[in-house]
């Protein structure tokens, strides 16, 4: 018992330390001073290149070039095996930049024609453009050696790739490597409104089949993988600064049948128009607004194991209206492995009939982030047709990538109503540590399940480190009983919480393995309601080879409280990954261990958990992916088995080009007793002009015996669903 008191006294004494520490660096705090490469000026042109991929424009004959490329994965500051060249370029609607990638086995470039943000195991060239030049947020701007994008947003800590942006790009294979061009018009990223104009840039280049990573400027050992303060400055004079306005009309046409007294039936028949409009009160400052906005979900969510889970999964943000300025709501002091993961998760508003918002910069140093929606609920919640969502979201940058933030967020339904408010920040004490912090306090009234009035409280710290040789973070988290969040995400109240993790990196001068990465986790959480402690100690070894390849094997020892008991959940698991030749990659995971079966009367468990996912491409437009998920469980006691859950995958794809693809995917779940199949042509010209036609069906082992279904040994079909879609982005 002294033990626990102890412990619990040690948690508190920590959060106060934390705290007192935050408060006494926030008046004096002061940044690390800056080590930049001088600002260079692309060259101005008024005879554009032609984007075609192949460099043989005389802008590029006059441009700026840079080389040097220097390694950061999986060692820092070597030369990379093949020179890279690159190109900066402007006018006064656009920034250009053209790569000269060398590589001296040319036939094993690793590159296909597929759909946008699908080249992550591609080679690839990067643009990481912090287009204000305050090391606060970068775009990354991906493409592959046949010009295929990919793009995402980046700031405090995570990267999200939901980001579609307009810009232009090709790619060329040649007999000495690849060359790319890019074009990236000014109307499609936010920058400042100053004169001259002043981003940031780092170029980053992947060679898979290498496992290798490097950019210029060459990132620093002692400031480790921290893009966003080692930026190479770009200064842009008299280029245009765009009062921009979109409108993006769309139509969407669907038809769902479902079985009925043995027989499909019509269910459902919609025509729906939805309308956006997205109009710059100046460069760095957008206004949206949408009407009866669609999911624009042309692929169904990947199956995913959703019985005995203790929460609801987490599937990402797709709908473009949401998209602009989301990275915003990133926040500090947290990790995307902590029970508040999220406090802005803009799918909790799932049916929105109407909705504005106003993101971007005000000043040179202030973000501003607002969401208003209106949400259609069904129609047995609460006896109302509708829910009211605010969500307001400031930032004021300080130096390099500190930032301090406000943040209120509230969904209200009549009497009802769920409103969370509090600070958080980020400070970098030097080059390669930051610290981070968040304080929130929630209000809730006529919850489901409790229907009083309840407050509660969210506090958190994280301590990160990264450079070379050593990986480490310490973190804090205090979730109050009664904190709740509608508009966030949430998978557990009422706990304290510490983590630990180190990682000391290993480099060995020779042989196959690149890098050695011993893991070491710690948590340990106290469970509030039943006043227990739970923890989880892990130790890990990764390996880092080449050919995309990387092995974990790994040993937990860890124990969880629920329903007021504590349960053993600890155990096994092996993972790894490999590009093992060109036209075939492979991943694979399992676990065995102990675990719980969550419910009313729980009791102890043990099962496996495996995933197994094989991708072919046997041509640069081909490619059919198969993959199996696993999980079962059994009484530990007894020993007979509780279920087995099987999902079988399978998702195969012919790219025309780099607009049009067929698709076909077939999923099949044993626990659920079903067939998916999902069948679909989609054609993108650019993001927001789109075609989608799609075909699905649904096949259960169920059969109508006259008056009721029944289980059966086939299957049939019990739904069917056809849609088409289309929109067209009208930019001036």
């Amino acid at each position: 018992m002294s033990i626990l008191m102890h412990r619990e006294k040690l948690v508190k004494s920590h959060f106060r330390i934390a705290l007192l520490l935050t408060s006494l660096l926030l008046p004096g705090y002061a940044a690390p001073a800056q080590d930049r490469l001088p600002a260079v000026q692309p060259y101005r042109t008024d005879t554009p290149p032609l984007i075609d991929g192949v460099l043989d424009d005389l802008v590029w004959k006059k441009a700026p070039k840079e080389t040097g490329f220097k390694t950061w994965r999986p060692d820092f500051g070597r030369p990379m095996a093949d020179e890279t060249v690159v190109y900066y370029a402007y006018d006064k609607e656009n920034l250009y930049f053209a790569c000269q990638c060398y590589d001296s086995e040319p036939e094993k470039i690793k590159a296909s024609v597929t759909s946008r943000d699908n080249i992550n195991n591609d080679d690839w060239i990067c643009i990481n453009l912090d287009s204000f030049d305050d090391q606060q947020s970068l775009y990354a701007l991906y493409v592959n050696p046949l010009g295929i994008q990919g793009d995402s947003r980046f700031a405090a800590g995570r990267e999200d790739f939901g980001l579609d942006l307009v810009w232009y790009s090709a790619g060329k294979i040649h007999p000495r490597g690849y060359t790319i061009e890019m074009k990236i018009p000014f109307k499609s990223i936010r920058f400042s409104h100053r004169e001259p104009v002043r981003m940031g840039v780092v170029f980053e280049r992947n060679i898979s089949r290498r496992s290798e990573g490097g950019t210029y400027p060459p990132l620093d050992p002692k400031k480790g993988p921290n893009f966003l303060i080692q930026t190479r400055p770009l200064q842009l004079e008299d280029i245009q600064h765009y009062a921009l306005m979109e409108l993006l009309p769309g139509f969407t046409f669907s038809r769902r049948s479902a079985a009925e007294n043995g027989r499909l039936s019509l269910k459902e028949q919609d025509a729906d128009f939805s309308f956006n409009i997205k109009y710059g009160v100046t460069s760095h400052l957008i206004l949206d607004g949408t009407v009866n906005p669609d999911f624009s979900q042309v692929e169904s969510d990947a199956g995913q194991v959703d019985f005995n889970q203790r929460f609801a999964l987490f599937y990402p943000e797709k709908r473009p209206f949401f998209l602009e300025g989301l990275e915003n709501f990133n926040f500090g002091g947290a990790q995307s492995s902590d029970p508040l993961s999220a406090i802005v998760h803009t799918r909790q508003i799932v049916n929105p009939l109407a909705g504005a918002k106003l993101s971007g910069r005000v000043g040179e140093r202030n973000t501003i982030s607002t969401i208003y929606a209106l949400n259609e609920l069904p129609q047995s919640e609460n006896g109302r047709d509708y829910a009211q969502f605010a969500i307001i979201r400031y930032k004021r940058s300080l130096n390099q990538d500190s930032y301090l933030g406000g943040i209120y967020t509230g969904r209200e339904d009549g009497e009802r109503y769920n409103r969370v408010a509090g600070m958080d920040g980020q400070l970098r004490l030097s080059d390669s540590t930051l610290f981070g912090f968040h304080a929130l306090g929630s209000q809730a009234n006529g919850q489901l399940g409790n229907p009083g009035n309840r407050s509660g409280h969210a506090l958190g710290v994280d301590y990160d480190r990264s450079d070379r040789n050593l990986l480490l973070n310490v973190g804090m988290q205090e979730i109050g009983r009664d904190f709740t969040t509608d508009s966030g995400y949430i998978t557990r109240a009422g706990i304290t919480r510490l983590r630990f993790g180190i990682a000391p990196l290993i480099y060995p001068k020779s042989g196959p393995v690149r890098r050695i990465d011993p893991l070491f986790h710690s948590f340990h959480i106290h469970d509030k309601e039943s006043g227990l402690w739970e923890t989880y100690d892990s130790a890990d070894l990764r390996l880092t080879m080449r050919k995309n390849t990387a092995l974990v094997a790994g040993y937990s020892y860890a124990t969880e409280v629920y329903q007021g008991r504590k349960f053993k959940t600890g155990g096994l698991r092996l993972s790894g990954q490999s590009q093992l030749w060109k036209e075939f990659s492979l991943r694979i995971s399992y676990a065995r261990k102990q675990k719980i079966r969550y419910i009313d009367a729980p009791f102890q468990g043990r099962g496996s958990d495996a995933t197994v996912s094989a991708t072919y491409q046997p041509s640069t437009k081909l490619n059919f992916s198969l993959s199996y998920t696993y999980s079962d469980l059994a009484d530990q006691a007894e020993g007979a088995k509780i279920f087995d859950y099987t999902i079988l995958r399978s998702r195969n794809t012919y790219q025309v080009n780099k607009y049009l693809f067929l698709r076909g995917i077939v999923e099949y779940n044993s626990f659920r007793r079903r067939i998916m199949t999902d069948f679909l042509a989609s054609f993108t010209y650019i993001p927001g002009t789109v075609i989608y036609c799609g075909y699905g069906s649904l096949y259960e082992k169920i059969a109508w015996t006259g008056d009721h279904y029944a289980a059966a040994q086939d299957f049939g079909e019990t739904a069917r669903g056809l849609f088409f879609k289309a929109s067209y982005l009208l930019r001036r």
